[in-house]
């Protein structure tokens, strides 16, 4: 699934192809796609709205219109692709954009599981998935007192913690593993016993990680491509995800590979007791 870094890509590629152009109208193949509203007022909607800018929040892309926000969560397999109106549908192409520069913008989809949603601007903080979201990586409001306040309560392992998009938006699996090696802390440590220097270290490294990931374009895994199929660099940097037939880079250990929450998890035993 598309991390924080993968939908940054995303949108900065969108932003340069559709700041400034209009939706004309739009074509809905698969309702399930659409979340919000209903289909026949969501074309109604979309129409004529010009594409202002492109935002991000959390793992969401926030296409910036006239008078709403069209939020697209990629979930395992979306995709975004440019056409012409005279190219063959693909057949999980489920979503179409007609611009007014003649060009068309085609959500794909293989899995069917993306969601879309437009919401009135003046609404979104009470309709929609963002106002249940946390905070964002860069937020000053990201301090370790907050994060220790929220994890006080809870006895989940922190790897299971960090995907919780309701503390800090934009951490998945991928980048839980290298956030959490370079912290030095345990997959399995109850996030309840988690110390004032671990939770600074973990909104260190969680920048870090992130920040260098987004320069790289992202992750390349096998669900994702940026748009038009640019794919990112940042899987060259990973230490630990994905390596547990290698060795750990600091102490050479070899990396070992569980399930935490039900996601595969890499650590080092030795580095992460």
């Amino acid at each position: 699934m598309p991390e924080l870094p993968e939908v940054e890509t995303v949108k900065e590629s969108l932003k340069i192809r559709l700041k400034g152009k209009k939706i004309l109208s739009a074509n809905v193949i698969y309702n399930n796609i659409i979340a919000y509203p209903e289909v026949k007022d969501f074309i109604k909607q979309i129409s004529n709205q010009t594409i202002n800018d492109m935002k991000r929040r959390g793992k969401f892309l926030l296409f910036d219109l006239d008078d709403y926000y069209l939020l697209s969560h990629l979930r395992m397999e979306g995709k975004y692709f440019f056409k012409t109106k005279d190219d063959v549908l693909d057949k999980h192409e489920h979503v179409t954009f007609d611009l007014d520069s003649g060009e068309e913008l085609r959500y794909k989809d293989t899995r069917k599981f993306g969601k879309m949603y437009l919401i009135k601007k003046e609404d979104i903080d009470n309709i929609g998935p963002l106002k249940d979201l946390g905070l964002e990586p860069w937020d000053e409001n990201l301090t370790s007192n907050y994060l220790l306040n929220k994890f006080k309560n809870k006895k989940l392992p922190i790897k299971s913690v960090l995907l919780d998009q309701s503390i800090i938006v934009g951490i998945g699996n991928i980048y839980a593993d290298e956030i959490l090696f370079m912290c030095k802390i345990n997959p399995l440590k109850h996030c309840n016993l988690i110390t004032e220097e671990e939770a600074s270290n973990i909104i260190k490294y969680t920048k870090e990680v992130l920040e260098k990931a987004i320069k790289m374009g992202g992750t390349t895994i096998r669900t994702y491509s940026s748009v038009d199929g640019v794919h990112g660099l940042f899987q060259e940097e990973l230490l630990v995800h994905g390596k547990d037939k290698g060795l750990c880079p600091k102490c050479k250990n070899n990396i070992s590979k569980i399930k935490v929450g039900g996601r595969g998890t890499y650590y080092c035993e030795k580095c992460q007791k």
